[in-house]
């Protein structure tokens, strides 16, 4: 058996360029850990085929791949347009309305009904991730007439945003619940809760999946000025983040967003929340063979950071090119680990965990995993090994970003598939009829994974009387 030859996970978007059987076995083989469907789009028989083509072509491979259901959340959107792109010209006058009717170059509908309550003459409105900019010359009605500020191609559906208006929407739409519904029938267990402004706007997904009888991980999507405010009480509530840059950019100052994705990461990181960072990342690759200098560079700098995944959208969903993005994605990810240690001399994750005010709230599992780093300091380590009910010991291990494999065992489908998100982490999914290290053991020798004379490090919980509780490291050789 071959490990990838890259441990940053890949999340990818799926749509119509990717969700033929023959295109997902190619994203898989490429290094797709994530699939991600995204809600905002589609009718609910399309995700179903989605879901089961994704499931048949995993097992196929013997793959473990995760499918994310990204809820829509009260994102804002134009609707649809006759014909696209519809090319807006700096200084050209247009109208947005809340009236449903087709989209004209006069005339653009818009899905949020208290749009005219929301704005004002001379307010901002930004279109399509902020490319787009309107200024507001006058409110009427149902309508709302603008100015082209800065223009460019628009397509239907894109969103709108309006950077400190006031909003009358809720951050948990009836949509949102209604496709919770519809992924728990499908055996989704993890969703992705887009504009999140505060915990209970988690608590409250987790608990509708709750009384379904059904246990979720949610993902906060930070792409909101508020949700930076309540971040720690987030990521608290969270079992994952993504930092969607594309509407958290016009949300807050574009020149914040690089300072700020280096401190939501860091903060995702003490807490052993997996981190994707998401939108733009390829994006020249929706069009080109290959990506710019800066989105390669974006890449390896998130990976730098210590983003556990990376994520592609329109790049594989509506690209002409979502396998070879996909492969340069990896490609870029396996050149820039390798330098890791070199470019980033220490970690500051570590380096907090051995400070003061980091020692002040460490667990038993945090300690385990700091000796596991330090043994691998001391001694050329194969891979550390970690059986897990919860996924808890080999998250803890994966933020200090090791060089070498976490190979996880579980007999829980769920922790097997929420590992794909965690940085450097190998899942199996084992139920032994022996005990679990010889079963472990002899597993890594008939793979190949490890030879005599390799070491390797076991995690494990020894008479605790708990549940999920490691508490025990070794170090053996082969």
């Amino acid at each position: 058996m071959k490990l990838p030859s890259h441990k940053t996970k890949i999340v990818c978007t799926i749509g119509p360029a990717s969700r033929s059987e023959s295109i997902l076995k190619a994203l898989l083989k490429q290094g797709m850990n994530v699939a991600r469907l995204n809600f905002s789009h589609g009718t609910f028989e399309e995700h179903r085929e989605d879901i089961r083509r994704i499931r048949a072509v995993a097992t196929a491979l013997n793959r473990a791949c995760l499918i994310l259901a990204d809820l829509p959340g009260p994102k804002i959107r134009i609707g649809k347009l006759q014909s696209e792109p519809l090319i807006l010209k700096k200084g050209d006058p247009i109208t947005l309305t809340t009236r449903d009717l087709p989209g004209t170059a006069t005339h653009i509908p818009v899905s949020y009904a208290r749009l005219p309550e929301s704005v004002s003459k001379g307010s901002m409105i930004y279109l399509n991730d902020g490319f787009i900019q309107l200024k507001v010359k006058e409110v009427s009605g149902t309508e709302v007439q603008c100015l082209v500020d800065i223009g460019g191609p628009l397509l239907s559906h894109k969103g709108l945003n309006l950077p400190k208006a006031k909003l009358f929407i809720e951050p948990i739409t009836d949509q949102d619940l209604a496709v919770v519904d519809f992924g728990l029938q499908e055996g989704i267990d993890t969703f992705g809760v887009s504009f999140v402004e505060k915990a209970d706007d988690l608590l409250r997904v987790k608990e509708f999946a709750k009384k379904r009888g059904a246990v979720i991980q949610v993902v906060a999507k930070i792409e909101r000025a508020e949700a930076l405010n309540n971040i720690d009480e987030i990521l608290e509530a969270a079992d994952a983040m993504m930092i969607a840059r594309g509407d958290l950019g016009v949300q807050i100052p574009i020149e914040d967003v690089p300072g700020i994705q280096k401190q939501l990461i860091f903060k995702a990181n003490l807490l052993g929340r997996p981190v994707i960072t998401a939108t733009q990342m390829l994006e020249s690759m929706t069009q080109n063979i290959r990506p710019t200098r800066a989105e390669a560079t974006d890449v390896a700098n998130a990976i730098l950071d210590g983003t556990d995944a990376v994520m592609l959208s329109e790049e594989t969903a509506i690209g002409n090119y979502p396998v070879e993005t996909v492969a340069m994605m990896a490609k870029i990810a396996t050149s820039i680990e390798c330098q890791r240690r070199t470019l980033q001399h220490s970690s500051h994750v570590l380096a907090h965990f051995r400070e003061n005010a980091g020692k002040q709230q460490v667990a038993i599992e945090d300690v385990i995993a700091l000796n596991v780093i330090d043994a691998m300091q001391s001694l050329p380590i194969c891979c550390i090994l970690t059986p897990t009910q919860t996924g808890k010991t080999p998250r803890c291990i994966s933020r200090f970003k090791p060089d070498c494999w976490i190979l996880s065992f579980t007999r829980h489908a769920t922790t097997h598939q929420f590992l794909a998100l965690s940085y450097g982490v190998h899942s199996f999914l084992m139920n032994p009829d022996k005990p679990w290290h010889e079963a472990i053991m002899t597993f890594i020798q008939e793979a190949g994974l490890a030879q005599p004379g390799d070491n390797v490090i076991v995690t494990e919980g020894i008479s605790t009387g708990r549940t999920g509780w490691t508490n025990s490291l070794k170090i053996l050789s082969l």
